[in-house]
Protein backbone atom coordinates (compact mmCIF):
# COMPACT_ATOMS: atom_id res chain seq x y z
CA UNK A 1 0.00 0.00 0.00
CA UNK A 2 1.61 3.23 -1.15
CA UNK A 3 0.98 6.55 0.49
CA UNK A 4 1.16 9.66 -1.60
CA UNK A 5 2.76 12.55 0.24
CA UNK A 6 2.69 15.94 -1.29
CA UNK A 7 5.94 17.70 -0.51
CA UNK A 8 6.31 21.40 -1.00
CA UNK A 9 9.65 23.17 -1.13
CA UNK A 10 10.85 24.82 2.03
CA UNK A 11 10.07 28.52 2.06
CA UNK A 12 12.68 30.92 3.31
CA UNK A 13 11.32 33.69 5.48
CA UNK A 14 12.40 37.25 4.80
CA UNK A 15 15.43 38.53 6.72
CA UNK A 16 14.56 39.92 10.13
CA UNK A 17 11.15 38.28 10.26
CA UNK A 18 10.71 36.01 13.29
CA UNK A 19 9.79 32.40 12.67
CA UNK A 20 7.04 32.50 15.28
CA UNK A 21 5.62 34.58 18.12
CA UNK A 22 7.23 34.15 21.56
CA UNK A 23 5.25 31.90 23.88
CA UNK A 24 6.23 33.86 26.99
CA UNK A 25 8.23 36.92 27.90
CA UNK A 26 10.60 37.19 30.90
CA UNK A 27 9.18 38.77 34.05
CA UNK A 28 12.67 39.32 35.44
CA UNK A 29 14.34 42.62 34.65
CA UNK A 30 17.94 42.44 33.41
CA UNK A 31 19.52 43.85 36.60
CA UNK A 32 17.55 41.44 38.78
CA UNK A 33 18.48 38.53 36.50
CA UNK A 34 22.16 39.47 36.78
CA UNK A 35 21.96 39.56 40.61
CA UNK A 36 20.20 36.19 40.74
CA UNK A 37 22.69 34.69 38.27
CA UNK A 38 25.53 35.58 40.65
CA UNK A 39 23.67 33.80 43.46
CA UNK A 40 22.88 30.79 41.26
CA UNK A 41 26.49 30.55 40.14
CA UNK A 42 27.72 30.74 43.73
CA UNK A 43 25.30 27.95 44.69
CA UNK A 44 26.37 25.88 41.68
CA UNK A 45 29.05 24.00 43.57
CA UNK A 46 28.29 21.12 46.00
CA UNK A 47 30.76 22.33 48.63
CA UNK A 48 29.30 25.84 48.57
CA UNK A 49 25.79 24.43 48.92
CA UNK A 50 26.93 22.38 51.90
CA UNK A 51 28.64 25.41 53.44
CA UNK A 52 25.43 27.43 53.14
CA UNK A 53 23.52 24.51 54.65
CA UNK A 54 25.84 24.31 57.66
CA UNK A 55 25.85 28.07 58.18
CA UNK A 56 22.09 28.56 57.89
CA UNK A 57 21.37 25.69 60.29
CA UNK A 58 23.81 27.03 62.88
CA UNK A 59 22.35 29.47 65.40
CA UNK A 60 25.15 32.02 65.03
CA UNK A 61 28.57 32.50 63.58
CA UNK A 62 30.76 29.52 62.73
CA UNK A 63 34.53 29.64 62.98
CA UNK A 64 36.29 28.67 59.78
CA UNK A 65 38.29 26.18 61.87
CA UNK A 66 35.02 24.30 62.48
CA UNK A 67 34.16 24.23 58.77
CA UNK A 68 37.45 22.84 57.43
CA UNK A 69 37.12 19.32 58.94
CA UNK A 70 33.66 18.93 57.37
CA UNK A 71 35.06 18.71 53.84
CA UNK A 72 37.58 16.50 52.09
CA UNK A 73 39.47 19.50 50.71
CA UNK A 74 42.18 21.74 52.07
CA UNK A 75 41.82 24.93 54.06
CA UNK A 76 42.61 27.10 51.05
CA UNK A 77 39.81 25.48 49.03
CA UNK A 78 37.27 26.01 51.82
CA UNK A 79 38.45 29.63 52.09
CA UNK A 80 38.03 30.07 48.32
CA UNK A 81 34.46 28.75 48.46
CA UNK A 82 33.65 31.06 51.37
CA UNK A 83 35.09 33.98 49.39
CA UNK A 84 32.81 33.17 46.43
CA UNK A 85 29.80 33.04 48.78
CA UNK A 86 30.83 36.38 50.32
CA UNK A 87 31.21 38.01 46.90
CA UNK A 88 27.71 36.81 46.00
CA UNK A 89 26.40 38.43 49.17
CA UNK A 90 25.22 35.14 50.67
CA UNK A 91 27.54 35.00 53.66
CA UNK A 92 29.58 37.47 55.62
CA UNK A 93 32.29 37.13 58.20
CA UNK A 94 33.76 38.76 61.25
CA UNK A 95 37.42 38.51 62.14
CA UNK A 96 38.42 37.75 65.70
CA UNK A 97 42.15 37.47 66.09
CA UNK A 98 43.46 34.83 63.70
CA UNK A 99 40.05 33.33 62.93
CA UNK A 100 37.15 34.36 60.76
CA UNK A 101 33.59 33.58 61.85
CA UNK A 102 31.06 33.12 59.05
CA UNK A 103 27.28 33.48 58.97
CA UNK A 104 24.53 33.59 56.36
CA UNK A 105 23.40 37.11 55.54
CA UNK A 106 19.76 37.42 56.67
CA UNK A 107 17.37 37.30 53.70
CA UNK A 108 20.27 36.85 51.25
CA UNK A 109 18.43 34.06 49.46
CA UNK A 110 14.97 35.66 49.70
CA UNK A 111 14.87 37.19 46.21
CA UNK A 112 16.27 34.06 44.58
CA UNK A 113 13.97 31.72 46.54
CA UNK A 114 10.91 33.84 45.74
CA UNK A 115 11.72 33.74 42.05
CA UNK A 116 12.35 29.97 42.06
CA UNK A 117 9.09 29.36 43.95
CA UNK A 118 7.29 31.85 41.64
CA UNK A 119 3.82 31.36 40.24
CA UNK A 120 3.06 28.01 38.62
CA UNK A 121 3.51 27.78 34.88
CA UNK A 122 0.36 28.39 32.90
CA UNK A 123 -0.65 25.92 30.26
CA UNK A 124 -1.79 27.37 26.98
CA UNK A 125 -5.42 26.56 26.24
CA UNK A 126 -4.92 26.99 22.49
Amino acid sequence: MAIDLELSPKQKRPAGEPCCEPVAYPDVERAQAERMAVVAKALGDPIRLQLIDVLRRHAGEVCVCELIPLFDVGQSTVSHHLKVLRQAGLVDSERRGLWAYYYVVPDALAEFAAWVAGPPAQVCAC
